[in-house]
């Protein structure tokens, strides 16, 4: 095993950014840039201090491992070891190459696997008490020793958790390759469900979490605003996307979890990705950002925009009011206590030629990306799933697709909200485009 001593390069603490971040210009931390803390400080909006939303993010989880009596949780998914160390390594290919891994034992012992030439990537967080490797039970790496490398590693964990929660051997597990699991099982360990665990700590969002959510949502409606003034004929759909993906890494913004851009015809049926389609004069261009950005926090934002010289069909019009009223009505239910069935037996109905091409869901919820929980429509809910009432710090994305059936185009809106004490807060500027309201330029 490798047990990793902490740098103890000095960087002047007295420098640091509005984050509470070392102002350092050679850190290894990564993070906002200028340009999105001067877009903040414009707008009036206050970074998160980041010590205290990772103390925050731990809290939680050690809370949730010890309501359900666990001597640990071990978490695979790279989110969520983003959420328990706020650290990142090569995060897409870390989604299909699982290298790394960390475990958060009841006392709060939070130990990271990570890629062994690079233990330093968690430096700046003290919470992370010590940094290994050996967690990479993929055969890509270790091939047909696949199962001696997941039982080494599984030895660790076991060695962990006797040291930090004596005798419970009970642990909760994410996501681990099947070589892995078994070798778990092989130490005499209680494997129990760990997603149910973080997608529960996740879903209620404390103070700095929610004002890291302000600042991603702002620098994503920058990144949009200019993608949508930039828009011209005869670009491709993945030239207008390009922009977007720029501007968003430009603010510190990190990846898109997906190409959901498209014009004209090729909005109907909805889902299809960006691609090399000249948009033409006098169309619809649709898009759904899932764009994960400053802080590693998810902007969920739909727009649909008009691109062109003449006014927009009836038709578009007519289709884009309703999807807005879709999300104002669904949106205005919103408040603690609110039971998910509830929300779905008083959600909004669409006319039944948009029913067959509706959305996936009435909302979702939302945090480092799509989270717990789910609300479908009427027909698509199985009682029993979802049976919770919303809590304040629940922040949920509010959907709207409007798609005829055999229709040729389709209006895709989104919000992103936060529900409060006493209701709910809509963390969305973004404007819906006058023009397909029917109100000109």
């Amino acid at each position: 095993m490798n047990h990793y001593v902490r740098d103890t390069r000095k960087i002047d603490p007295s420098k640091t950014r509005p984050d509470g971040s070392p102002d350092h210009n050679d850190r290894v931390e990564i993070g906002p840039t200028p340009l999105a803390f001067a877009e903040w400080a414009a707008a009036g909006i206050t970074p998160p201090n980041l010590a205290a939303m990772r103390a925050y993010r731990l809290n939680r989880l050690v809370s949730h491992i010890q309501a359900r009596d666990y001597g640990g949780l071990l978490v695979c998914d790279p989110l969520n070891i983003r959420y328990a160390t706020d650290s990142t390594n090569m995060q897409l290919w870390n989604t299909h190459n699982p290298f790394r891994a960390c475990l958060i034992c009841a006392d709060g012992h939070m130990v990271l696997w990570d890629y062994k030439n690079a233990p330093f990537l968690s430096e700046f967080n003290p919470l992370v008490s010590e940094v290994r490797s050996g967690a990479s039970m993929f055969y890509f790496i270790s091939g047909d020793h696949t199962e001696e490398v997941a039982g080494t590693f599984a030895a660790q964990v076991g060695e962990l958790l006797r040291a930090h929660a004596g005798t419970n051997t009970r642990l909760a597990v994410d996501k681990i390759q099947i070589a892995g699991l078994r070798a778990l099982e092989a130490q005499g360990l209680e494997i129990h469900e760990g997603e149910e665990l973080t997608e529960k700590a996740r879903s209620i969002k404390g103070p700095d979490e929610i004002a890291a959510m302000r600042c991603a949502m702002l620098a994503c409606e920058k990144s949009i605003a200019i993608m949508e003034a930039e828009t011209k004929p005869g670009m491709t759909e993945d030239d207008i996307w390009a922009v977007m993906h720029a501007e968003n890494i430009k603010r510190g913004g990190e990846w898109i979890e997906t190409r959901l851009l498209a014009s004209g015809p090729r909005t109907n049926p909805w889902f299809q990705e960006c691609g090399p389609r000249i948009v033409q004069n006098n169309e619809i261009i649709a898009y759904d950002t899932d764009l994960i950005g400053a802080y590693g926090i998810c902007s969920d934002i739909s727009r649909t925009y008009w691109l062109g010289d003449a006014d927009p069909r009836p038709d578009m019009i007519e289709d884009m009011r309703l999807g807005v009223e879709h999300i104002a009505h669904n949106m205005s239910l919103l408040k603690p206590g609110v039971h998910i069935e509830e929300l779905i037996a008083q959600s909004h109905r669409l006319p039944a030629v948009y029913q067959k091409q509706k959305y996936s869901c009435i909302m979702h919820g939302v945090g480092l990306c799509d989270e717990w929980p789910h609300v479908g429509y009427p027909d698509n809910c199985h009682p029993g799933r979802f049976d919770y009432v919303l809590e304040p710090g629940m922040c949920l994305c509010v959907e709207a697709l409007i798609s005829r059936e055999g229709g040729d185009f389709s209006i895709k809106l989104e919000d992103q909200v936060v529900i409060t004490e006493t209701g709910y807060e809509n963390l969305t500027r973004a404007p819906f485009d006058p023009r397909l309201m029917g109100r000109g330029l």
